[in-house]
């Protein structure tokens, strides 16, 4: 069991916050403004030719001698595409990233799945591994965690390809969450542009060990290559060692700047941090749940 029960009902509490409203096949715990019968009066607006004249209120056309339509807020599931690295650059750290990835997407599966959302678990490295699509309702959890449980961490990173293979896929716009230390040798500009530009709402969540941003190296080292399996001997020197630092905090604020310039959700996170505050606090704070 990942999550304790008073954790889980903790969980319970909060619900996916996405920017736009999308187009949902079921009612469930998520309102978007739609005109004719709902669940719930929202507003009126001004009657216009092609308009359902089935929503017009009489009513208010005898007060005020002007045609309003009705419009109403309906329920509707969002289509959550949570994207998992399962790379074997994943596999740094203690607890490695990818152990960390899987529990921060079991949790935000679960608030999804109590909020009537529908979830798609898509593991990727070099391509999309056989993923987990559409399950909705939280009777669906078990299902979830064992499927979290059984992924292995293997392989190159390749987004671009990853994300050529989910858009010729039928996949109804939603909220893309890409949950990733990053790590691509063809970097993740284009990956990112291309789903964004199929009008998916994206939110990049940057998985980090905090030894790859200061790591405790110095003198003379074998590095291998956690992906490719490339060899390279060097010494490292406190000089050298302040500019593969500096380089990080670069990678970081390049990705930071390239996705708030397209309008992407970002946040980084480490694996030292506490789960419970990461999802409880900082995720509300950012109105990524509420």
């Amino acid at each position: 069991m990942l999550f304790d029960e008073e954790f889980l009902k903790k969980l319970e509490r909060l619900s996916i916050v996405s920017k736009r409203v999308f187009a949902g096949q079921m009612r469930a715990e998520r309102r978007s403004r739609k005109r004719g019968s709902g669940l719930e009066f929202a507003d009126f607006k001004q009657y216009l030719p092609g308009d359902d004249f089935r929503s017009l209120d009489w009513n208010a056309f005898v007060r005020l001698d002007k045609l309003l339509l009705k419009l109403y807020e309906e329920e509707e599931d969002l289509p959550i595409y949570f994207f998992i690295d399962s790379s074997r650059s994943m596999t740094i750290g203690k607890p490695s990233k990818f152990d960390y990835a899987r529990r921060l997407v079991a949790a935000l599966s679960y608030i999804s799945l109590s909020h009537l959302d529908r979830v798609s678990l898509v593991p990727f490295s070099t391509n999309i591994e056989d993923d987990l699509p559409r399950v909705r309702g939280k009777t669906q959890i078990h299902r979830m965690l064992r499927f979290l449980e059984d992924i292995k961490a293997h392989g190159q990173t390749d987004l671009r390809q990853v994300a050529r293979t989910f858009l010729n896929g039928s996949h109804r716009r939603g909220l893309v969450v890409v949950v990733s230390d990053l790590f691509d040798d063809q970097g993740y500009e284009d990956a990112l542009n291309m789903i964004s530009s199929q009008r998916h709402e994206v939110f990049v969540l940057q998985i980090s060990d905090s030894t790859e941003a200061h790591p405790p190296l110095m003198g003379e080292l074998r590095l291998i290559d956690a992906e490719s399996g490339e060899m390279r001997e060097l010494t490292v020197t406190p000089n050298l060692l302040r500019a593969y630092e500096q380089a990080y905090k670069v990678f970081c604020e390049k990705l930071e700047t390239f996705c708030l310039q397209r309008q992407i959700g970002v946040l980084r996170v480490e694996t030292s941090q506490d789960l419970e505050d990461l999802i409880l606090n900082v995720f509300r704070q950012g109105r990524f749940v509420a």
